[in-house]
């Protein structure tokens, strides 16, 4: 006995309440879903609806029963989807980066994959934004071949690369510039606009660690990327830091941050991530600009 058609068509009769109109909505005719819900209850042996002349009606035992034949399609549905994308992401190189790239080091990144790619045929890379904790968490436990995190941050036992410096660039508001070149001075009183601690609890601690040597001491507003960013700049609350040489935005001034500033990141992986690949992923990383 094919168990989810029996409940697709119990389910249907329920909702329409009705066996023609159940017919209807699953394109057969009458009879089969009526012979159906017969043999379902012949098989489970309670009677799960009431037959009438004006239609049917769920005894107490088909309307207990009713949320669990639902819930058993939407499973078997849910199965089937993730079977299709299990198929179509077969060959696929999962990588993951974080936020405080900019778009275009990502597709680079992402190119440099895909072209490096063991499987010429499918050639699928499949890239996820995350957090350094979670792209960590999802590399320790195998749903990502590799990726890009801040640096420092704990690993564990994970396979990393070397440190990759990554030029970053001030997002000051343009009344804190003077002639448009902004200065440390000018960033005393804003707060920072920066990925929320629990991102990357090191390297956010190291930026903090920076920017008090350079006598900044300031708040913080959780900006994960450069939209959250620039958009706190432009209020003229924050300064903020980027890895986009190009953002811009009206009322913001863009300038080098400096070396001390710049994005630290390192390539984590498992030991059967592909060496084409990491290598490719780490040669895109050094060219970013």
């Amino acid at each position: 006995m094919d168990l989810l058609r029996h409940l697709r068509l119990f389910v249907a009769v329920a909702e329409e309440g009705h066996f023609g109109h159940a017919a209807d909505r699953l394109g057969m005719t009458q009879p089969p879903v009526s012979q159906g819900v017969q043999r379902l209850e012949t098989k489970l042996g309670v009677t799960l609806l009431t037959r009438g002349s004006r239609g049917v009606r769920l005894t107490t035992a088909g309307a207990e029963l009713l949320p669990r034949a639902r819930a058993l399609l939407d499973g078997a549905e849910q199965f089937e989807e993730e079977a299709r994308r299990q198929r179509e992401n077969r060959g696929a190189v999962r990588i993951g980066v974080i936020p405080a790239l900019s778009d275009r080091q990502v597709a680079a990144s992402t190119a440099a994959v895909r072209a490096a790619a063991p499987d010429p045929a499918a050639r699928t890379v499949i890239t996820t934004t995350a957090s350094t904790t979670d792209l960590v968490e999802s590399v320790a436990a195998g749903r990502l071949d590799c990726a890009a995190v801040h640096h420092p941050a704990l690993i564990g036992a994970l396979t990393s690369g070397p440190v990759l410096k990554i030029p970053r660039w001030l997002l000051v508001p343009a009344e804190h510039a003077a002639d448009r070149k902004p200065s440390l001075r000018a960033l005393r009183g804003l707060a920072c606009a920066t990925a929320p601690r629990n991102h990357g609890t090191a390297a956010f601690d190291l930026l903090v660690d920076t920017l008090r040597a350079k006598g900044l001491d300031p708040d913080f507003v959780p900006a994960p990327g450069d939209r959250d960013a620039i958009t706190a700049v432009a209020a003229g609350r924050a300064f903020a830091l980027t890895t986009d040489p190009d953002l811009d935005g009206p009322g913001v001034v863009r300038a080098p941050a400096g070396d001390d500033l710049a994005l630290r990141v390192r390539l984590v992986w498992q030991e059967s991530a592909a060496d084409d690949v990491v290598a490719a992923f780490e040669a895109s990383l050094r060219g970013a600009r």
